[in-house]
C-alpha cells in the first residue's frame, strides 16, 4: 500500500503499488500502480491501462508514425491523462484531476513491457528483443500472478483500455485472456467483458494514409506534398521507398512545430533554463491543458522520495526513469501490420469494444 504520495493532497481511496516478476530466469519484472476508486471500490469494476504513446525527435511525419511501443503509462496515462493526479509546474506537488476515471472503476496502471518506466529487466539484452508476443504473454502471466496477490478483484468485471501503441497491446492481451479463459468452464478469474482504443495503431496502411488526409484537409500540408504522399507511399509494409520519404519529410517541414496531437493547442518548447508555450500561454487552470506536463513528470518520478513512497527503486542505486525507453522503441522485433483480424475474432465471440479517436 502507498500511504501517501509526496506532495499529494488528502484522498478518499486506496493506492497500491509494486512489481510482479514475468520471467524468473531473466528477472523481468513489470511495474503497476493501482488506484482504487473513492466510492464501492469493492463493487466497481477493475480496469486495466497500458500506453504506448511515443513522440519521434528525428525529422519523420511524426502524425503518420507516432504509434510506437515504449512509453510509460504512469508518466501518460497516470499522470496526463486518466489518472487521479496532476504534477504541478515545479514537481514538487500533486493536485487533482476532475476527470479522473477512478471514479468510476478501479484503475490498475501497468508498465509494459520490461525496460519501460520502473519495469525493469536483469537482462540487458531483452531491452533489444521486446515485441507484440512477448509483451502480450508477459501481460497476461502478469495479471494472472497480480490476481493471486489481490484476490478481491477475482471475478470482478474487467477492461482493458490504452492508447497509441496499445491498438496493438489492448486487443492482443484481450485474445491472450479469452483463450486463457476457455480453460474455466465460463468462470473465469479474469472475468474480461471488453476493452477499449483510444488514436490507436490499428490498421498500418489505414492509419498512415489517414493521419496523411487529415493534416491534409486541416491545411497542414501542401495539396503538392498530399499528393505526392498519395503517389509515392502505399504504406503496405514497414520500410518505405526513398521518395515516399521525400514525400514525408516535406511534409514535417510543412507541419512545422504545431503539437501534433492537438492542432489548436499550443506546443511546449524548452529553452535554457526554462520551459514555455509556443503561440501564447494558455491557462491551465481555465482549460485543463499544459503542453509542458511531460516534463513535469520526468521531474517528480526520478525524485528518490517519490520512489521510495511508489516501492518503485528496490536498489540503492539511483535510477533514471524517463517517459519513452528508445531503446525498446528502435529494437521492437514483431509487430502485426493489422489488428482488424483480432477485433473481428473477439466480436464474434461476444466481447464489448469501443474504439475512439
Amino acid at each position: 500500500m502507498i500511504k501517501a504520495l509526496p506532495g499529494q493532497p488528502q484522498v478518499g481511496f486506496s493506492q497500491f503499488s509494486g512489481y510482479v516478476t514475468v520471467n524468473e530466469s531473466h528477472g523481468r519484472s513489470l511495474f503497476y500502480w493501482l488506484t482504487e476508486s473513492p466510492s464501492s471500490s469493492h463493487t466497481k469494476p477493475l480496469l486495466l491501462w497500458l500506453n504506448g504513446v511515443f513522440k519521434p525527435t528525428k525529422p519523420t511525419l511524426s502524425f503518420i508514425l507516432c504509434n510506437r511501443p515504449g512509453c510509460s503509462s504512469i508518466g501518460y496515462g497516470a499522470s496526463e491523462e486518466i489518472g487521479p493526479f496532476r504534477i504541478n509546474k515545479t514537481g514538487s506537488n500533486l493536485y487533482l484531476n476532475k476527470f479522473t476515471w477512478n471514479t468510476e472503476a478501479n484503475i490498475l496502471f501497468l508498465e509494459s513491457p520490461a525496460g519501460v518506466g520502473f519495469s525493469y529487466t536483469n537482462t540487458s539484452s531483452d531491452l533489444k528483443d521486446s515485441g507484440d508476443e512477448r509483451t502480450a504473454q508477459e501481460n497476461l502471466i502478469f495479471l494472472i500472478k497480480w490476481m493471486s496477490r489481490f484476490p478481491q478483484y477475482q471475478y470482478r468485471d474487467f477492461y482493458i483500455v490504452g492508447e497509441s501503441y496499445a491498438g496493438h497491446y489492448v486487443p492482443q492481451l484481450a485474445k491472450k485472456i479469452h483463450l486463457y479463459n476457455k480453460a474455466f468452464n465460463n468462470t473465469p478469474i479474469i472475468n474480461l467483458k471488453g476493452f477499449m482504443v483510444g488514436n490507436g495503431d490499428m490498421d498500418k496502411h489505414y492509419d498512415r494514409l489517414g493521419a496523411a488526409m487529415y493534416a491534409w484537409s486541416h491545411a497542414m500540408i501542401s495539396d503538392k506534398t498530399y499528393k505526392s504522399i498519395l503517389k509515392h507511399c502505399s504504406f503496405t509494409a514497414d520500410k518505405t521507398s526513398d521518395k515516399c520519404n521525400w514525400a514525408l519529410y516535406f511534409a514535417y517541414r510543412e507541419f512545422g512545430k504545431v503539437n501534433g496531437y492537438s492542432i489548436y493547442s499550443p506546443s511546449c518548447v524548452h529553452q535554457t533554463n526554462q520551459t514555455k508555450f509556443l503561440h501564447g500561454r494558455l491557462l491551465v487552470e481555465e482549460y485543463e491543458y499544459d503542453p509542458c506536463t511531460e516534463s513535469y513528470a520526468e521531474i517528480y518520478y526520478n525524485r528518490p522520495d517519490v520512489q521510495r513512497a511508489m516501492h518503485a527503486n528496490l536498489t540503492s542505486i539511483p535510477y533514471k526513469w524517463t517517459l519513452c525507453n528508445m531503446v525498446v522503441n528502435n529494437n521492437w522485433k514483431d509487430s502485426e501490420f493489422s489488428m482488424l483480424p483480432i477485433y473481428k475474432e473477439l466480436t464474434a465471440a461476444g466481447l464489448r469494444i469501443w474504439v475512439f479517436r
